[in-house]
């Protein structure tokens, strides 16, 4: 659309805030913003009827979760305090502070937050959304399929099994390991095991990004038998002939395909920003929303603000990230409209629980560089082993967490770092 089309320069409404995303980081940040200015006119941009707890999907998987605890109504988790416009986003116009939507309204903001997540590219591996969900071609990754994880888990005693990694960056990185040493750690306990063949193919140089949860995953690797390929990366799938290619880098650059027959499949695919993002200005080069890394400010706009997923931020993206980005959206975002200086910090925390067996999960935290940043003294719960303790907080402990406490507005142990002026 030209800039003299007569809706982009009248806006059906202008809010205060306009959030566009109604998952984790939409919903937090809003319960974040009411609880600092109730005055605030929000309004939520959110397709979907459904919000999904998407850290739950693996333990479904695993068959530690009933699937209906990782979902609730839209309509119940959206807060009653703001406007939820139930469309998609087309295209954003920040030269103009406002929003198109996918019914022709076009919306305006004080200022804007843009928290959609990320897609799955399903379409990057050849073959891979066609084959889903039959012939033992299954994604926790997919919107209820981990049941049929489940269930192919449980089904096989004997064959070969493969679990692949995208490269990165990826919504929870942690997440393709999660499935393998659930997997293999059922297997085991129904000795079926040695009769398994359990690849990991890895798309990355190492099997995790910070170095000092390396060992403790590592001692898993040996002792479920695991055979992992580095730089291996799920290029294509043929589900009813049950093969699998992957495309092998070398250290000169130079690469090699590799067909691998299986019996289970996990595939994770390739992630990539919402097309609106990414084909905006707002993007950064990669495609990813460009955002400060402390301030979580778009660069190049003042009164854009972005978190979750789609941040181009080098955090890793987890629901944990989230939660200790609200705060600091909400707090900078109240400071812009303030005309005040933006006064919070994010460091870049996330979180990634690595459930390694069936009653004992690495809980891997860190910041910005790989810098540790645990919750807990390390005799409470030492992140770098595998514990109980951290079993137990992803078990019982954070669904009732996420559902009562962040999307809730509710701020413990997140409160935001003051900015270092």
């Amino acid at each position: 659309m030209s800039n003299q089309d007569p809706h982009h320069v009248q806006p059906e409404k202008i809010y205060s805030v306009l959030i566009v995303g109604g998952g984790a980081g939409g919903i937090a940040v809003a319960a974040s913003l009411h609880k600092r200015d109730r005055k605030l006119e929000i309004a939520i941009v959110e397709p979907s009827d459904t919000h999904h707890y998407q850290p739950g999907w693996t333990m479904v998987g695993g068959g530690v979760f009933r699937p209906e605890i990782t979902a609730k109504a839209m309509a119940k988790v959206m807060p009653d305090f703001v406007t939820w416009h139930q469309q998609q986003v087309v295209s954003l116009e920040p030269d103009q502070n406002c929003v198109t939507l996918s019914d022709g309204t076009v919306l305006g903001y004080k200022a804007l937050v843009l928290a959609p997540g990320l897609e799955l590219n399903w379409a990057g591996i050849e073959g891979l959304t066609e084959s889903l969900g039959q012939n033992g071609v299954t994604s926790n990754y997919q919107e209820g399929m981990a049941q049929y994880t489940w269930e192919m888990v449980k089904r096989l005693k004997k064959g070969t099994a493969l679990f692949s990694q995208p490269p990165m960056p990826i919504k929870c990185a942690g997440a393709p390991q999660k499935a393998l040493y659930l997997s293999s750690d059922h297997w085991r306990r129904n000795g079926v095991l040695d009769d398994l063949s359990v690849q990991f193919h890895n798309a990355g140089a190492v099997l995790f990004g910070v170095p000092e949860y390396v060992p403790a995953l590592q001692s898993y690797i040996d002792r479920y038998g695991i055979d992992v390929n580095y730089q291996s990366n799920l290029v294509s799938v043929n589900g009813p002939a049950q093969k699998a290619v992957f495309r092998i880098s070398d250290t000169e650059g130079g690469t090699q395909d590799r067909e691998i027959s299986f019996d289970m499949l996990h595939a994770v695919p390739p992630q990539r920003a919402p097309a609106f993002i990414r084909e905006s200005s707002l993007a950064n080069e990669a495609g990813w929303l460009d955002l400060k890394s402390d301030t979580l400010r778009h660069s190049h706009h003042e009164n854009i603000f972005g978190l979750g997923d789609v941040s181009g931020t080098t955090n890793a993206k987890t629901a944990a990230a989230v939660r200790k980005q609200a705060p600091v959206v909400a707090e900078n975002l109240i400071a812009h409209l303030n005309d005040q200086p933006l006064t919070a910090e994010y460091l870049g925390y996330g979180s990634c629980p690595l459930t390694v067996e069936r009653g004992r999960i690495v809980l891997a935290e860190f910041g910005y560089g790989g810098e540790l940043q645990p919750t807990f003294p390390t005799w409470v719960n030492d992140g770098t082993k595998a514990t109980r303790a951290a079993w137990w907080l992803k078990a019982k402990q954070l669904p009732m967490l996420y559902w009562q406490v962040m999307l809730k507005g509710h701020e413990w142990l997140a409160k935001p770092k003051k900015l270092s002026q």
